[in-house]
Parts: C-alpha cells; structure tokens; sequence
C-alpha cells in the first residue's frame, strides 16, 4: 500500500495483506483500539479465496503499522474479530471488510467469580495483567480492601473488572504495542504532564489543519462530597474532593470559571478513607473534561501521527482556546494516497 503502511500476520509482515484499498484504525480514550480492513474480492476457479484466507480467520493477529519521522508506530496489534463481505453478481465490485480488536478483548472472553482481600486496586490489576503477558504500566492506588472489613470481589470477566476499578479511581485502562509486538498495558490517570511535540496549527503561517471544531459547557460538578462511616470503629470516613486532582491544561479550571458551588454527593459503600477519597477523585475527573473539540489532519501536511493519550498543542484558536489538549480519541483512514486523522480532544482548563 501507499504511505509505507505495512501489516503482519502473527508477528510476519505480509505485502500481499498490505495492499488493502483501506485500512481503518480507530483509538478511543479508555478503549480498545479497534481495526477495519478494506479488500476487493476476486473470483477465483469458481470460489472467493480471500474471505476464506486463514490469514484473515478469527483469532489471527494482524498488527498495522504506519510510517512517522521518528520511526514506524504500531497502531494496533490484535485479533481478527470477524468480516463483512458484499457479494456483487459476477465478482466485479464485491468486497471484504476484516474487523479486530486490540488484544484486550482476549481479557473479555472469561466470566470470573473472585475474591480480591489484603491489598489495592492497583495491586489486584498488577495481578490480572500478569496473566496477559503485557509490560505494566500501573499507578499506584490508596484504595485498600481488607478481609475483615470490605473486601474486593469481582463479579465479571477481568477485561470489565480492570475497567470499573479504572472508573473508580479516575483512571483510564488501554493497551499500546511498539513495533516489535511488545505490548505495554497502561492503568493510571490520563497523563497530563507528559506533552507530545505535535502541534496543530490553524490561522497562522504553515497552518497544518483546515478546520476545527470547539464545545464546551460548564454545567458540571466542580466539588464531590463524599461521606460514610466506618462499621468498626462507628467512626466517620470522609472522602470529600475540593479541586480537581488533574493537572490543568490551561490558565483557568471549571472552578475558577463557574465561581459558585456545584457540587456532587457520592454514596459508595467503603469502610476504607483511601477508597472513598479515590473514588470522589474519580468522579470529579470525569466530570472535568468540560472542553471538547475535533478537527481533521493530514500525515503529508502534519508530518506526525497523533495517538490517543497524549497531549498535542493547538495554536492559532485565539488566547482562551490555544493551548494543550488530550487526545481522546483518532480514526486513521489510509489508503494508496492519504493518511488522514479524525481526532477528537478534551480540555479541564482554558487560557
């Protein structure tokens, strides 16, 4: 395919696989990273060989990886989930779409019933990912679960566990791969202070977007009040959360602008201060992404790929809305020609 794309079957690259009319690789923040490969279908003495390809079974894994200044990037790693195939009289016109999934949909296979006593969220995840075989990428978490207290039971398959002990913590759960097929699982808060190189540039000299697209609504808790007591000691346990726990990517947070009290009442049920207070941080950080924004780039004008998870800086927006961004989400659209990038953004500040 154009643009060096390049795409491996179980870890060998594949030229022939390589020349899809279009690959598509969506990123989404928290999620799984999801793909879609686009194939004509031929005839072929009487039968359609490619939709029937074991290299295009469910359950091979395909990694895609595409070219950037710094190097080739994986975008994603993991399983062919399953086809859509169009069939037009005669051959001429059908079609193959091959769907898959990053490999953390193989952590959604099994329903488990499990007890988790004597240690953290952090430590129960450490734990889980270790069955996997990914490098961890883990923060450390306050919230203990104590057998003679509350303990932690998990109900569900470990892919859904991981991701309810991420909400709680307003942590966010998501897979990367190198390109070597190391995977790294990463389960922390969004990384804020770690600033790409990327630029997005609109209204000044060598602008590299056309277009972008600005929301925002500050109706939205600024402040979490969380209260319980502790059966025990019958003592109270206060996890109460003032200000946001993030870092600001701007001048003025959602407090500084609202100005008033908009708070929100957590009721969990933990007898444990490092749990409750995690947990109304959790809330006030889902709470504080009150910017959202979206525009669309070109790897030939851009120069560079931009991923979910990181940080790019917006120029050219006006003095209130320049400034850095999260990427919350891009779908790569590449075919013979062109690498386009839908990408999605988050802002918890302005100025």
């Amino acid at each position: 395919m154009g643009l060096g794309i390049s795409i491996a079957v179980n870890g060998s690259p594949d030229a022939e696989l390589a020349e899809a009319a279009l690959v598509e690789v969506e990123e989404s923040m928290g999620q799984a990273t999801t793909y879609r490969l686009h194939y004509a279908v031929d005839i072929s003495e009487g039968d359609l060989p490619l939709p029937a390809d074991s290299r295009l079974n469910g359950g091979s894994e395909l990694s895609i990886l595409a070219p950037a200044e710094s190097g080739r990037q994986c975008l994603v790693k993991g399983p062919v989930t399953g086809q859509n195939i169009t069939l037009q009289h005669g051959g001429a016109g059908s079609t193959l779409v091959v769907h898959g999934s990053d490999t953390t949909i193989i952590m959604d296979r099994e329903a488990k019933s499990q007890v988790w006593a004597g240690l953290t969220d952090s430590d129960a995840v450490t734990a889980i990912l270790g069955n996997y075989g990914y490098a961890p990428d883990v923060q450390s978490t306050a919230a203990g679960h104590f057998e003679d207290k509350h303990t932690l039971i998990q109900r569900g398959t470990d892919l859904y566990f991981t991701k309810m002990l991420a909400r709680r913590n307003g942590f966010l759960f998501w897979v990367t791969c190198d390109e070597f097929g190391i995977e790294t699982a990463h389960f922390k808060r969004p990384p804020l202070d770690d600033i790409s190189d990327v630029e997005l540039i609109i209204n000044l000299d060598s602008p590299n977007i056309q277009q972008l697209n600005i929301d925002w609504d500050v109706e939205r808790p600024t402040s979490v009040e969380a209260l319980q007591l502790d059966l025990n000691s019958k003592t109270d346990i206060n996890g109460s959360v003032s200000t946001t726990p993030q870092t600001l990517l701007g001048d003025s947070g959602l407090a500084d602008i609202t100005g008033d009290t908009r708070s929100q009442y957590l009721a969990a049920p933990s007898d444990d201060a490092g749990d409750l207070t995690s947990r109304g941080q959790g809330a006030l950080i889902e709470s504080d992404w009150f910017i959202r924004a979206n525009c669309q780039a070109n790897f030939n004008v851009l120069r560079q790929l931009v991923r979910a998870h990181t940080v790019v800086n917006v120029r050219g927006a006006g003095s209130r809305h320049s400034g850095n961004y999260f990427v919350s989400g891009v779908r790569h659209l590449i075919d013979a020609v062109t690498h386009k990038m839908e990408i999605k953004l988050i802002r918890n500040g302005w100025g």
